[in-house]
């Protein structure tokens, strides 16, 4: 794909939108690809995430392993979805293990990465601040409407 795909690409991810297409640029000239074949795994539950990844195409498996070894689907992601994204804010651990449903392809970002950009770009931290709020906020409120359930 060429690098004008690859922006393309990320306008379209939630956490990029309305990024400037040079922000865009910098990642995807940063940015690595990387092909995982069908049944392969892109990173494992409970792993260290030092980077994120935006699915370009294909679709990935995201299970969870409890302690007796039982696995079970949390969902299926495909082209455009980005996986990790708390890791390019912080050291964290990855939540799910990601297999390849098929041959796919995805676009790894360093932490590295994303910081350099925020330090050459500082009004990408504002944006990305106030997304972090509305999505907390938008979670306090699910939690709310659900906690009548629990009482």
């Amino acid at each position: 794909m060429a690098l004008n795909d690859d922006i393309k690409l990320f306008a379209q991810v939630p956490l990029f939108q309305g990024f400037s297409e040079d922000q865009l640029r910098l990642i995807a000239f940063g940015a690595e690809r990387r092909r995982v074949s069908e049944g392969h795994m892109l990173f494992r539950q409970h792993s260290p995430a030092e980077c994120a990844f935006v699915v370009c195409h294909g679709s990935f498996d995201l299970w969870t392993e409890d302690r007796d070894g039982t696995r079970e689907i949390q969902a299926t992601v495909g082209s455009g979805c980005l996986l990790s994204e708390l890791a390019l804010f912080t050291l964290c651990e990855r939540k799910f293990t990601a297999v390849a449903r098929q041959d796919s392809e995805v676009i790894r970002i360093t932490r590295i990465l994303f910081h350099r950009m925020i330090e050459e770009f500082p009004d990408v931290a504002q944006v990305v601040t106030e997304r972090i709020r509305g999505n907390i906020a938008a979670l306090a409120s699910s939690a709310a409407a659900m906690q009548k359930r629990f009482l």
